[in-house]
């Protein structure tokens, strides 16, 4: 990103970011009031070291916990001594403390060990395997990976740590996109010798993951992988440390392909997946809408009380200071109420909590006014067994940029329009999927015919085009008449309608309410409130 784009959107975002102009009054949370939005903050001790003004100042933008970490895939980077006095050292200066553990280490892609493991570490973790063999670090658990993470909390929870999150993205799978689970010998003849296969069954599971098949001996593969993963968070949280409470983070549309069964987590703190953490990511308006529907993904499965965000900049300067407090919306839109900085060990560039401090209590004051109601729509976010079990990770999502409402597709499918990714398309090709109530739409690649629904590319110009056929049917809908890429969240329960700018210009939109109309003008990247929305 430009510095002189980066100039506008910081002067725009601090002049007008989150203004709500249908009411022309400016929101805040009351006074002693509990907030609804709490904002923590992942960083090194190093950091903190290094640069004492850090501290007060992410106190001053509205941090009010920060999260310290000292045992790292098997080596202690800090001792406990060093991590008790940073911790009174916080709590002095009014902020909560709690603690991080990365129990089995970011995925590398290849051979080479992660950056923060000490060679000394790396003998207890194996490689993991992928199905054509080649070798990575980090996600891959065998013996006694577990143990060493149990016996590092055991002495981590002496310190009274508040909350544990397992951190790193805690999965089996490399990425999103791939279908999880450890492929090496040894955990190829204790799921074939589990499950009484044969080794013809071995090959046909591999042709299941390269197809992308959900057949009964993938299901079973992923299972399993669920049950590896589970037990190893559980032995952390019950066997060893039963009076703390232990989170879980979960990569960007993290699921059972990943050995990540949800339901396996609910009642903990869950931090849901999040993918753009550079510019160049985040700047697409798929890229926002790909960010926006996995945390409403994960959402399904966590309490907003319960919910983290996965806030990241990586590398630690890559995502600009009014990128990171645009992001703040989609913790709003999805109801997720702590909102999680971090950027590795190395903090991102202190100069953003200026753009950042102005920006956490407009969203506050935002998310107050519609927490806790459920957004509804014609429009259905979907994302099915198929997604979840082996699915690209490529959501059809780009229709959240509609500017018409939507809800979360959290039981049947009875009405409206859902949008389909291409693994749940295959599966309504193949009869797996039937909802008779509602009309599919789906991408040309899932090669589905017109008779399954609606074949409609992902693309801006299409979907506005869509919108504006739909529009004599939704009488009784408000949403946005332009077409300019906005996300309209409509709250029926809080007579209100919060809208998402998805443009880097400001922009003024029409509310179509009924037979009336009301305007927004919104920030580039910005968010907008419009109350009393009959």
């Amino acid at each position: 990103m430009g510095s002189t784009r980066r100039s506008f959107l910081k002067q725009s975002l601090a002049l007008t970011a989150g203004a709500s102009l249908c009411r022309g009054r400016a929101m805040a949370v009351e006074a002693g009031a509990v907030p609804v939005r709490r904002y923590n903050l992942s960083v090194s001790m190093d950091a903190l070291e290094s640069d004492p003004a850090l501290l007060p100042t992410v106190k001053e933008a509205g941090v009010s916990a920060i999260w310290l970490a000292c045992f790292f895939y098997g080596s202690w980077h800090h001792s406990l001594e060093k991590l008790q006095a940073w911790k009174a050292r916080i709590e002095r200066a009014g902020i909560a403390v709690h603690h991080i553990t990365i129990p089995l280490g970011h995925p590398t892609f290849s051979e080479t060990p992660p950056d923060y493991s000490a060679p000394m570490a790396l003998q207890p973790w194996q490689q993991g395997q992928r199905p054509d063999g080649r070798r990575y670090h980090g996600v891959c658990l065998h013996p006694p990976g577990t143990e060493i993470n149990v016996k590092a909390i055991q002495k981590i929870k002496a310190t009274d740590p508040g909350i544990i999150f397992v951190d790193d993205d805690f999965r089996l799978a490399p990425s999103p996109a791939d279908i999880g689970g450890c492929f090496c010998e040894r955990h190829r003849e204790a799921f074939l010798e589990r499950h009484g296969y044969r080794p013809a069954q071995w090959e046909e599971l591999l042709e299941a993951v390269r197809s992308r098949a959900l057949t009964p001996v993938l299901r079973a593969w992923l299972e399993d992988a669920c049950d590896e993963l589970t037990a190893c968070f559980r032995a952390q949280q019950q066997a060893a440390a039963p009076e703390v409470q232990m989170g879980n983070m979960v990569m960007f549309l993290g699921s059972e392909k990943a050995g990540i069964r949800l339901k396996d987590y609910a009642g903990v703190p869950l931090r849901v997946g999040e993918l753009m953490f550079g510019d160049d990511s985040f700047a697409p308006v798929k890229g926002k809408t790909d960010e926006l529907f996995s945390a409403l993904f994960h959402r399904r499965f966590v309490t907003p009380e319960l919910a983290y965000s996965e806030s990241t900049a990586w590398p630690p300067d890559g995502l600009s200071a009014p990128n990171m407090a645009a992001k703040l919306a989609v913790s709003t839109l999805s109801d997720v109420r702590n909102t999680m900085f971090m950027s590795g060990l190395t903090p991102f560039p202190r100069t953003h909590w200026a753009v950042l401090g102005p920006a956490m209590r407009e969203q506050a004051a935002l998310h107050a006014r519609v927490a806790g109601h459920v957004p509804r729509g014609p429009f259905k976010h979907f994302w099915g067994e198929d997604s979840r079990w082996v699915g690209d990770a490529n959501p059809f999502s780009l229709f959240l940029a509609m500017g018409v409402p939507f809800e979360v597709a959290n039981g049947s499918l009875n009405e409206g329009w859902t949008f389909l990714s291409d693994a749940d398309a295959r599966a309504v090709r193949d009869g797996r999927l039937n909802a008779p109530g509602t009309t599919f739409v789906f991408r040309p690649e899932s090669r589905l015919s017109a008779a399954h629904g609606r074949v409609m590319p992902e693309s801006l110009k299409e979907l506005f085009a869509f919108k504006r056929e739909l529009m004599p049917k939704l009488d009784g809908v408000p949403l946005v008449e332009e077409d300019t890429p906005t996300v309209c969240a409509w709250y029926p329960s809080a007579k209100a309608v919060l809208l998402w700018n998805l443009t880097e210009a400001q922009q003024r939109l029409t509310l179509r309410c009924g037979t009336g109309r009301r305007t927004a003008l919104v920030s580039p990247l910005g968010t907008a409130l419009i109350e009393d929305v009959g």
